[in-house]
């Protein structure tokens, strides 16, 4: 199962930040998980939250350069379409490498996505607005912890969806979770997943 640090390893670090994403390139996380936002000058961020300043954000570029050849990325665009002026999608996947991930809660930035670069992978959100059904044509879709139960993970598997748990810091849901065959954590504890997983890589 693969471990992914969610937004670094924001357990111990302030998350979306470049020493949080180079801390989980040094636990051993399979890989990290960021948000995008674009500035107000277009610039391309990386924060959970819209940005209200420019200061102390690193931008996606920064962070693609930290992880490229050592982990793999999972990009979440965060609401596109409030930012539709600066291409935010097309932009985003013109930066990724082969093995990048985008995510999204909204259908339509996925499929334009898809569209712009066939093959890219694609990781849908589900049970906000969007259900396991719709997510065709995505590589995987992403459940929220308290609602990722079996039958919904099983439903997905039985599409041939990869499927992924956000956010899981308990040892004994990491357990659950790999003996229902799930593809991925999110994870603030990529140390504490890797103890609890055995040590295993993804």
């Amino acid at each position: 199962m693969l471990v992914i640090a969610h937004r670094g390893a924001s357990f111990e670090l302030p998350e979306n930040t470049l020493p949080a994403f180079e801390r989980a390139i040094e636990l051993g996380a399979d890989a990290i998980e960021l948000d995008v936002h674009a500035d107000a000058t277009g610039r391309l961020v990386v924060t959970h939250d819209p940005p209200r300043s420019r200061r102390g954000l690193p931008t996606l570029e920064e962070i693609l350069d930290l992880c490229r050849g050592r982990i793999r990325v999972m990009v979440e665009l965060k609401m596109p379409y409030r930012y539709r002026r600066f291409d935010v999608v097309r932009r985003t996947v013109d930066l990724l490498d082969d093995d990048a991930v985008l995510l999204c809660f909204q259908r339509g930035p996925l499929e334009e996505a898809r569209n712009l670069r066939p093959g890219l992978l694609t990781v849908q959100h589900v049970g906000f607005g969007v259900s396991i059904r719709r997510a065709a044509g995505a590589w995987g879709v992403g459940f929220e912890n308290s609602r990722a139960g079996p039958r919904g993970i099983a439903r997905a598997q039985a599409l041939g969806l990869a499927t992924t748990v956000f956010t899981v810091n308990e040892p004994r849901r990491m357990l659950e979770l790999e003996q229902l065959g799930v593809t991925g954590i999110f994870t603030d504890r990529p140390d504490l997943a890797r103890r609890t997983l055995g040590g295993q890589q993804g």
